[in-house]
């Protein structure tokens, strides 16, 4: 049975947090990860938001699964408050869509992304 990109859509938000560029910073405060999945292209284009971790999207689920070879152990922990970005807040939800699937229950994603980061204001480096 086929199914669309809204369907994936529509599926992740039963499972994933999404917070508004002020709730992330918010949470980020209060010691959540946030997963920069962008492009280096777009990173080095638009800016990063500090202390953010970068993985591209290719390799997110690798990096954040305890059990892959290729796991990032500073965030390759289920007990651990990810919040997955993007540019625009669209990949990064079925990203954390994926990683709900994959058992982390504290998995968010940022809504409007970094473009959205930056259009409220929030800090940001080039």
């Amino acid at each position: 049975m086929a199914i669309s990109v809204e369907d994936l859509m529509a599926d992740a938000r039963l499972h994933v947090e999404s917070l508004s560029p002020a709730e992330a910073r918010d949470a980020i405060s209060a010691g959540a990860i946030l997963i920069d999945t962008r492009c280096s292209a777009d990173r080095e284009a638009e800016g990063v938001v500090p202390g953010s971790v970068q993985h591209h999207r290719t390799v997110l689920e690798w990096r954040l699964d305890p059990e892959s070879e290729s796991h990032d152990r500073a965030v390759a922990d289920r007990s651990l408050r990810h919040i997955i970005m993007c540019n625009d807040g669209y990949s990064s939800l079925l990203a954390a869509g994926n990683l709900a699937r994959m058992g982390f229950e504290r998995i968010g994603h940022l809504d409007g992304g970094y473009r959205g980061w930056k259009a409220a204001g929030l800090p940001a480096q080039s």
